[in-house]
């Protein structure tokens, strides 16, 4: 278990801590759902790409905005 404490720290250190990115995750996520027929006429993986953005979108508002490779996920994901 040490291993995931310690891997949990490392994490809280560089993208902050989990609850605070998980509310601001979810209500991007809110924001993208809310009452949008495009949503739903999307396909799962253009969905899931987008919720991916989201996630990579809240760790770089809750953590470390320079950290490169938040950026480099969202445009791998933006061209699934």
């Amino acid at each position: 278990m040490a291993d995931v404490n310690e891997t949990l720290a490392q994490r809280g250190a560089r993208y902050g801590a989990f609850a605070n990115h998980a509310a601001i995750s979810q209500d991007i996520k809110e924001v993208m759902q809310r009452d949008h027929q495009k949503w739903a006429s999307m396909t799962p993986s253009m969905r899931e790409a987008l919720e991916m953005v989201a996630h990579k979108i809240a760790r770089i508002l809750n953590g470390s905005p320079t950290y490169g490779d938040s950026w480099h996920d969202i445009a791998g994901y933006a061209s699934l």
